[in-house]
């Protein structure tokens, strides 16, 4: 697979999951009824565990379609994507506090957190990963 066809291919998952959550987003704050939320009802801590996988999963996405594009703060590299979905999440989370069937929950928020910090890590592994596959193959 070349890097393109592999960038154009992130952007579509991407974009599909971020229509994913907007919609899970959308039946939370209207209070209907979703399949999605039986299923994480009776698991402990189900909620907090979505958050961080669903967060966490799209700055993975958007960080492998942005190709791990950053910028450095001190030594730390902050990805773009990361950026990107903390302003997401941040709003998201900040907007519960004005819907009347949502509720503000800081725990919400330390467990969208967990999920973005871990999900930049892997995906700067696996860009690292990628560029030295792409390495590789040049020297070939």
């Amino acid at each position: 697979m070349t890097l393109k066809t592999f960038s154009r291919m992130a952007i579509v998952i991407t974009a599909a999951f971020f229509s994913f959550i907007v919609w899970i987003i959308y039946l939370a704050n209207t209070g209907s009824h979703s399949i999605f939320f039986d299923l994480i009802k009776p698991m402990p801590y189900g909620d907090k565990v979505c958050h961080m996988l669903l967060f966490g999963l799209l700055t993975f996405v958007t960080n492998l379609a942005l190709q791990s594009r950053h910028f450095q703060l001190g030594r730390l590299p902050l990805y773009y994507g990361t950026v990107l979905v903390s302003i997401f999440v941040l709003s998201e989370e900040i907007s519960q506090g004005f819907i009347p069937s949502r509720t503000l929950d800081i725990i919400d928020l330390v467990a969208d957190a967990v999920g973005i910090t871990l999900f930049s890590y892997l995906s700067g592994l696996t860009q690292h990963y990628i560029d030295n596959g792409r390495d590789n193959s040049s020297l070939s």
